[in-house]
């Protein structure tokens, strides 16, 4: 595992680069709006990425690097990930295809910058489809936007809501809530079989 930092327009990044033995694509994965690149799903997905054969950097926001605990706002999270993306594109990952993803607000910022990046597809852990008890503050219009192929992996009890499968977006449920931390298991594999058909449609 190896650190980096990366510069954005809104402060220095971070990533932790976990490499696959025979990388053929990477995976950017992002953190929720409270939470770091620890959280349980995020690491289980490294794991399960790292096995399908795929590189995995876990970007820290320039709000958390700085230790602010409030999340920026998405236009300044959006532009640090394009920058981190093209900075580990070029530097790390030359010539792989790049996948996007992260959890929750991670996820939000992953399909919002799918097609600027070129994201060849994108993970969402807990995409969270609108805020608890307002079902009609909908952000669907974010997944509905992302061309490449999806993933998104929820708990049933998500407070967040559950999208809808659609066309190239696949949802798989798991056990518990918001945090995916009840079969982390479940996520993993969940994880690693799309990733594994993902990387065939690349080949």
């Amino acid at each position: 595992m190896t650190r980096v930092e990366l510069d954005t327009p809104h402060g220095p990044a971070r990533a932790e680069l976990h490499c696959a033995e025979e990388g053929r694509a990477a995976l950017l994965l992002g953190h929720g709006a409270g939470g770091g690149v620890a959280a349980p799903d995020l690491v289980a997905v490294t794991r399960a990425a790292t096995d399908a054969g795929v590189h995995v950097a876990l970007v820290e926001q320039p709000y958390r690097v700085a230790g602010r605990k409030a999340t920026a706002p998405a236009r300044q999270l959006d532009a640090a990930w394009l920058a981190v993306a093209e900075d580990l594109g070029e530097r790390w990952f030359a010539d792989l295809p790049l996948l996007f993803g992260g959890r929750s607000s991670g996820a939000r910022v992953a399909c919002r910058t799918a097609e600027a990046g070129a994201a060849a597809a994108v993970l969402c852990l807990a995409f969270p489809l609108h805020p608890p008890g307002k079902p009609e503050k909908s952000r669907l219009g974010e997944l509905d936007a992302v061309e490449p192929p999806v993933l998104v992996v929820q708990g049933e009890r998500d407070a967040f809501g559950k999208p809808e499968p659609a066309h190239r977006r696949e949802v798989v449920l798991v056990a518990g809530d918001h945090s995916l931390k009840a079969d982390v298991d479940a996520v993993s594999r969940a994880a690693q079989e799309w990733l594994t058909r993902v990387l065939r449609l690349l080949d």
